[in-house]
């Protein structure tokens, strides 16, 4: 027998209806970018889910999308910790703290060179969500199969903590147990994000976002602005050493 649009089913918690993907009960962090938040079930990262970033070489896109988020979940949880997991680049504190973010309570690993399949930095990922004071795991796992990532997701999901996994591009024809799939890549002055995965319909326009976010490009302008007050002083000292040169009397 249907059931009358006027006596709508009670569902349990964890299964949605597609004419309300956009309201989902899941908890959600806001991405800080209101364009992606519109286009996210619940309009922000499924907090206790795998959210997948599909990155082209060599683009370290995913600061500029993940920044505004992080800074404000780490100054939302007071003594929350946030976990960076194998980041290919070691990260610039000094360009983090400007974005907002506080890096005092951030925390990198490395596991070793030599990781076949990124176990290591699997295992350290899950270590990390089953920590009562992280709230985040952000991770980059080029090697890591489905079945680690499935495991990742469980863990994530079992400890309501936000986890971000980094991926290549060359990754978006393989299967994902990930809730959330996300494809960046620059387009001139624009980010572009693609939505590969979510839950609810799928969306075949990509949403455009500024290549650097309003903080990352803040603190880019104060970082220029101090090495270019530094580099004056540098030439006005010089200056003045070779004026005292010129002034000293000849032995």
């Amino acid at each position: 027998m249907a059931h009358s649009p006027a006596f709508p089913l009670s569902l349990p918690p964890g299964v949605w209806q597609g004419r309300a993907w956009a309201a989902a009960q899941q908890r959600v962090q806001p991405t800080g970018h209101a364009a992606l938040d519109a286009e996210l079930p619940g309009g922000g990262w499924p907090c206790g889910a795998l959210s997948e970033l599909l990155l082209p070489p060599h683009a370290a896109c995913e600061w500029t999308l993940l920044l505004p988020a992080l800074a404000c979940l780490l100054r939302q949880d007071g003594t929350g910790r946030a976990v960076l997991v194998a980041p290919p680049q070691e990260p610039f504190g000094a360009a983090l703290h400007d974005a907002g973010v506080a890096v005092q309570r951030l925390c990198c690993i490395q596991p070793p060179a030599c990781d076949p399949g990124d176990g290591a930095a699997a295992w350290a990922c899950e270590q990390a969500l089953r920590c009562r004071d992280v709230c985040a795991v952000l991770a980059w796992l080029p090697q890591a199969r489905a079945a680690t990532l499935r495991r990742l997701q469980l863990a994530a999901a079992q400890h309501q903590a936000l986890l971000w996994v980094c991926r290549p591009a060359a990754q978006a024809a393989q299967a994902s147990p990930a809730p959330l799939r996300l494809a960046l890549r620059h387009q001139g002055e624009q980010l572009q994000v693609q939505v590969l995965k979510r839950r609810g319909p799928p969306l075949d326009v990509p949403v455009l976002l500024p290549a650097r976010s309003p903080a990352l490009a803040a603190a880019l302008q104060a970082q220029a602005r101090r090495r270019g007050r530094m580099q004056a002083e540098a030439r006005a000292t010089e200056d003045v050493r070779h004026v005292l040169a010129r002034l000293a009397p000849a032995p």
